[in-house]
């Protein structure tokens, strides 16, 4: 009888020491089991945020090309819907899907992105940049609102909360910057059209405020064309695109070359707004930059010689 309840009891605190060392194994592994959930239910989260925001991007991006190189590189950017705006502008979401469409003929490869923000922006730049190869053709256009500021014109994104100068060199992205970033990358010639000489909603907001665009210091090879004198505002006429790209989408099929389709649509657009407009064309351009005709295709891109 002794020896059964030795054994009970040896049995008994078998067990027990079982129990408390499976105790003890989950007192100190529970912060890992636990710590493991959690890092799932993270995983779980930031998936669903990553989709999110690739859907929100998506939605910004209306065309982009596969990210390889090209000789003729096209970013239109259209810029519409500001929050502080008294109306959403139509005209710039317009000219930019005409743009990208004439572009396209001309064989260039289009990234178009619309209503973006200072991030949508930025990616569409980077975008740009990756695939620019050496001896490329890149032209650049804006539509919405522009702002100068120390004498440069700034694009300003959709989001952009501007109360004061200062906050439009931090909010939106410089003109000469990306002309000179592109040109840093390689390519050949750089076109560029700004159509943002608009009154904007930011004006009165500071102490003292420059009107219309500022002169850009374009890089070397460069040709720009905006909607105004510099220091001047445009307002929106009637119609589907502004009074700018309407004329250059008609003088992009004449037979000139660009520097000659954007003099052209300089005084093309004088006459239309009665002379309460002249864009301004500033040219470094040391080669002859042409449009080839898109339904030839032979001639699918655009040809560069040196100008004599």
């Amino acid at each position: 009888m002794p020896q059964t309840l030795l054994q009970y009891g040896s049995s008994r605190s078998l067990v027990g020491g079982e129990m408390k060392v499976t105790q003890l194994y989950c007192v100190r592994h529970l912060p890992t089991v636990t710590c493991s959930l959690v890092a799932v239910a993270l995983l779980a989260i930031g998936a669903n945020a990553a989709l999110d925001l690739h859907a929100s991007e998506a939605a910004k991006v209306v065309s982009a090309p596969e990210r390889t190189g090209a000789l003729q590189l096209a970013l239109i950017i259209g810029n519409g819907n500001y929050p502080d705006a008294a109306e959403p502008l139509n005209q710039p979401i317009n000219d930019a899907g005409g743009l990208a469409s004439a572009m396209r003929r001309h064989g260039f490869d289009v990234d178009m992105v619309e209503d973006a923000s200072k991030a949508d922006m930025a990616r569409a730049v980077e975008r740009l940049k990756s695939r620019i190869i050496p001896g490329s053709v890149v032209m650049l256009f804006f539509g919405g609102y522009g702002v100068q500021s120390r004498h440069e014109t700034y694009m300003i994104p959709t989001d952009a909360v501007i109360w004061k100068e200062g906050d439009v060199r931090h909010e939106g992205m410089s003109v000469e910057t990306v002309l000179h970033a592109v040109k840093e990358r390689g390519a050949r010639a750089t076109l560029a059209v700004i159509d943002a000489s608009r009154r904007n909603p930011y004006e009165r907001r500071f102490r003292s405020y420059s009107h219309g665009l500022a002169p850009v210091n374009a890089p070397s090879n460069a040709l720009i064309i905006s909607s105004n004198t510099p220091g001047k505002v445009a307002d929106d006429a009637e119609g589907e695109h502004s009074v700018l790209v309407t004329e250059l989408l008609n003088e992009l099929h004449a037979p000139v070359n660009a520097e000659g389709a954007f003099n052209k649509t300089r005084v093309a657009v004088f006459r239309a707004s009665n002379g309460t407009q002249m864009p301004s064309v500033s040219s470094s351009l040391a080669e002859d930059v042409r449009f080839s005709p898109g339904n030839d295709p032979d001639l699918t891109t655009a040809s560069i010689t040196p100008t004599e």
